[in-house]
C-alpha cells in the first residue's frame, strides 16, 4: 500500500524511509531544490542533499515544497566538496548513479537500482561535470522521443525515483 490515510504525523517520522538520496548539491535554482523536496518527500526517500540548508528556508523553496520541508530529512553540501561526499558515501555501501541526458548512458528502462543509491543530478544548464560523472558507479539516462533535448532536473529525478520505489516496493 503506498500510502495509508492511517500514518499520524507523529508516527511518521519513526517509519522507514527508502534508501535513496537524492544529491542536488549542484543546483542552484530555489524553486527546483523546493520540488525535489517535494518529490523526495513523496516517495518518503531517505535524504535531499542540498547545497545549503538556508536554502529551504526562502520563499522561492518553500512554494513548491508545499510543507515538506517539515517533514522530509535534508543534509548540505557545497559543490566543492561533492567528490569527498559522494567517495565517502560508496565507501558506506551506497552506489552513485549519475542521471544523465547522454544518450551513450543505460536507459533507465533498462536499468536496476541497488537498494542502497545515491541520484545524482547535474545544474539546471550544463549538467554533471566530467570529474564528478567519473565517480559515479553507473550512468543513466530517461529514454525521450520528442524534440527537447533534455527535461527539467526536478522531473527528471521524479521518474528516477519512481523508477526506484516501483523496483525495490512502493512500501519503505
Amino acid at each position: 500500500m503506498p500510502r495509508s490515510e492511517t500514518i499520524s504525523r507523529t508516527q511518521y517520522p519513526q517509519l522507514p524511509r527508502h534508501p535513496l538520496i537524492i544529491c542536488a548539491a549542484l543546483l542552484q535554482n530555489p524553486a527546483n531544490l523546493g520540488s525535489l523536496c517535494r518529490t523526495a518527500e513523496a516517495f518518503r526517500l531517505e535524504s535531499l542533499l542540498l547545497p545549503d540548508l538556508a536554502i529551504a528556508s526562502s520563499h522561492p523553496f518553500r512554494n513548491p515544497a508545499a510543507s515538506t520541508h517539515l517533514w522530509q530529512p535534508m543534509q548540505d553540501c557545497l559543490p566543492e566538496q561533492l567528490p569527498a561526499w559522494l567517495e565517502q558515501m560508496q565507501q558506506a555501501g551506497y552506489a552513485v548513479i549519475a542521471l544523465d541526458a547522454n544518450p551513450e548512458a543505460t536507459p533507465l528502462t533498462h536499468f536496476r537500482f541497488p537498494l542502497r543509491s545515491v541520484l545524482l543530478l547535474g545544474q539546471e544548464l550544463t549538467g554533471i561535470p566530467a570529474p564528478l560523472l567519473a565517480l559515479a558507479d553507473q550512468a543513466v539516462t530517461i529514454p525521450q522521443f520528442g524534440l527537447v533535448e533534455s527535461l527539467n532536473v526536478q522531473t527528471a529525478a521524479a521518474i528516477a525515483a519512481y523508477e526506484y520505489t516501483r523496483q525495490h516496493g512502493m512500501e519503505a
